[in-house]
């Protein structure tokens, strides 16, 4: 079989269709899916963590974030709209004088930023914040 131009036009819109009905993994469930790696599929409250960040972050390279559990052992960042969710992971020991975090991190584009803390019995709590970025922070 010879391959000329139309063909191979054809072939790659066919391949070009094909791929995008099928789709590729979306970020959200890469996020969904660490977070039950964490919590093991236990349900979150929303009561007793604070996550703060910027409703509208000009640039995407350096988004500060800040997030507050008292009396959590760990507390995780996830931005659902990156390659990679996993942002950040704070962990806090007996003498730790307060379970707070602060970073700056980078966001691909708007999404959700979200917090999951765990706490000493076996609980978890969750936070969620949407940032909107005007410019992306990772290539875009």
């Amino acid at each position: 079989m010879a391959f000329t131009r139309r063909k191979m036009l054809i072939l790659g819109s066919a391949s070009f269709a094909t791929a995008t009905l099928v789709g590729l993994p979306a970020f959200a469930s890469l996020t969904d899916d660490a977070i039950i790696a964490i919590t093991g599929g236990a349900e979150t409250s929303d009561a007793g963590i604070t996550l703060t960040a910027p409703e509208i972050a000009e640039n995407g390279n350096t988004v500060p974030v800040e997030v507050s559990a008292p009396g959590a052992t760990s507390i995780a960042l996830f931005a659902s709209g990156n390659p990679t969710p996993s942002v950040a992971t704070f962990n806090f020991g007996p003498l730790a004088g307060s379970q707070t975090g602060a970073t700056r991190i980078r966001l691909a584009k708007t999404q959700d930023v979200v917090a999951i803390a765990t706490m000493p019995d076996g609980s978890f709590l969750r936070a969620s914040v949407t940032v909107k970025v005007t410019i992306g922070g990772c290539g875009g």
